[in-house]
């Protein structure tokens, strides 16, 4: 197969570039432009081995010789730019020299009866991306953003997703009501209510599947979710810490879920 054409851009004033720019470096812009910037070599192959396909594939000169295959033709369009134009694109502080834009997926409505996982107002990208990831490992088949929770498909949230973004259907700006269709018993997480987590995992007390809450870094799970809840789990921490990252929690939790998984196979 023949590599696609590439087409050369050097201006910064280029519309396209002007586009890129604001996808890298503004978080809610890709709501606006239904598409969204992801940057570098593991994150683009990650997307491929998912079976993504990206519209746009942007190079910058000196990484495009070296570039695989596979990178150069993923993609319907290929854009070829000056190493310093790049570096103006990327919302990086060392420049990963190629990235890929992606359409926004449609809407596929609301599943039903599967694990999944609710975001309340988690605000730093690093930590919803940590939880996306352990949503994906963990067997999570869709997350649910609450208003206030950091943009699901801006790029510092993605780049910590570390692709599993592409394993999972994401949903935002979900409300109270919408929460109806889940059929599913809510499980909320606390740092000072509830039952013990080991003691639920080990005592049955979990439902499975379910759908985890995780909160707010510093407020925590909101009153009308915990109102909604199930069960409320907390995580022993003999060494006396006050609380864990909302990061570390999520993982701990799903990990807890997955290993009472009828599917779970050594």
């Amino acid at each position: 197969m023949n590599a696609p054409s590439m087409l050369r851009i050097s201006s910064r004033d280029n519309a396209l570039i002007k586009d890129l720019r604001r996808l890298s470096q503004e978080n809610g812009a890709y709501r606006k432009q239904q598409r969204y910037w992801a940057e570098g070599d593991h994150l683009c192959r990650a997307a491929l081995v998912r079976g993504m396909r990206p519209d746009i594939a942007v190079f910058a000169e000196s990484f495009l010789s070296a570039a695989r295959t596979e990178y150069v033709q993923a993609a319907t369009k290929n854009i070829v730019v000056p190493d310093a134009l790049f570096h103006e694109i990327s919302g990086l502080e060392s420049p990963a020299s190629m990235g890929y834009v992606f359409a926004l997926p449609r809407d596929q409505g609301l599943k039903p009866g599967v694990a999944t996982v609710i975001l309340d107002r988690v605000q730093d990208a690093g930590n919803v991306g940590s939880i996306l990831r352990s949503a994906s490992a963990f067997g999570v088949e869709q997350v649910l953003a609450l208003k206030g929770t950091a943009a699901l498909w801006g790029s510092k949230v993605l780049r910590a997703g570390m692709g599993a973004h592409w394993g999972l259907r994401l949903f935002e700006g979900f409300t109270f009501a919408n929460l109806d269709g889940l059929d599913l018993p809510i499980v909320v997480t606390s740092s000072h209510r509830g039952e013990f987590l080991h003691v639920a995992q080990y005592t049955n007390q979990l439902p499975n599947p379910c759908a985890w809450v995780f909160g707010h870094e510093g407020q925590g799970v909101c009153t009308e979710l915990e109102a909604m809840a199930r069960v409320h789990i907390r995580i022993a921490q003999p060494g006396g810490e006050e609380s864990l990252n909302v990061g570390a929690a999520a993982a701990i939790c799903l990990h807890a879920s997955a290993s009472q998984a009828p599917s779970v196979r050594a």
